[in-house]
């Protein structure tokens, strides 16, 4: 009878420890010396982990060209944070292609040997985003909470979490982490004609926006900083082919030859934006290696 209860007892512990391994168990911190930039990733058993990454972008500021206003407030804004001075969570919009994200992991390469991290969440992940703030808020280095190319469509659950930490919790904002975010929309959601009839107009003229459109734009405005980015006219998108072309080691002469066919590039493409600049470089210094 024992050696049945024994082999009962060890069947149990075992389907407890199966059934414990699926499910969700609480964020717990990476080795945060194995690299200065990681992902948040979440697997189907519902686990999330901070994942180092590996190889990180080695862009620098000094190679973002047509961008310089832009430029001057991110890092204005970074050097504050990493200084530990009063600085703003980051909205940054606008053209595609036109040095959004470059502009923050240049920062990163910027600032990290002053102590500056970076961890990227997918905005499917921002419900998990106060478990990665409780993870980092001990640590001594400054965390940038990097979200590309965000925006939602109604009812997402990220859109809450997110408005919760950066303006509205009842706990206070942690000062080692910022969130910088990238978007073609300044206002995140989705915005539809018929809520221009949600405004109303006093007698004095004044404008009220509706409770859908002042819904719509209070995420955006719990951005500290909002930095906009426009499309390139063609000269500055030949500048800044040509410094890619001499990024990739192409000689000052040849950069003069390529403009034409960088030209036709932008055109096949229909954009003359940073990003199809730095593709058609890539190809053309594959052509005519050094």
């Amino acid at each position: 009878m024992s050696d049945k209860l024994e082999k009962l007892i060890e069947r149990a512990g075992q389907l407890i420890a199966r059934i414990e391994a699926i499910l969700p168990q609480p964020l717990s911190a990476p080795d945060w010396s194995a690299s200065t930039a990681w992902r948040y990733r979440k697997r189907s058993t519902g686990h999330g982990s901070l994942e180092p990454v590996r190889h990180v972008a080695a862009i620098r500021l000094a190679d973002l060209k047509e961008i310089d206003a832009q430029k001057e407030k991110i890092q204005r804004n970074t050097l504050q944070f990493v200084e530990g001075h009063p600085a703003n969570n980051v909205l940054l919009t606008g053209a595609r292609g036109t040095g959004k994200s470059s502009l923050i992991k240049a920062c990163l390469n910027e600032y990290a040997s002053q102590g500056l991290r970076l961890i990227e969440v997918d905005k499917a992940d921002l419900v998990d985003l106060p478990d990665i703030v409780d993870v980092v808020a001990p640590q001594n280095e400054k965390f940038i909470v990097y979200c590309d190319d965000l925006s939602f469509e109604e009812g997402e659950p990220g859109y809450k979490a997110l408005k919760s930490i950066l303006d509205g919790s009842v706990a206070a904002a942690t000062p080692n982490v910022l969130i910088y975010a990238t978007s073609n929309r300044r206002h995140l959601l989705p915005e539809y004609m018929k809520e221009n009839l949600s405004y109303t107009h006093t007698e004095d003229g004044e404008v009220h926006p509706g409770e859908v459109v002042e819904e719509k734009i209070s995420l955006s405005e719990r951005f500290g900083l909002w930095v906009s980015f426009y499309p390139f006219t063609q000269d500055e998108y030949l500048a800044i082919t040509a410094q890619w072309l001499a990024w990739f080691g192409v000689k000052a002469e040849v950069i003069s030859a390529a403009r034409p066919e960088a030209l036709v590039w932008a055109l096949e493409r229909g954009s003359r934006s940073g990003r199809v600049a730095y593709q058609f470089a890539r190809d053309y210094a594959g052509r005519h290696p050094a």
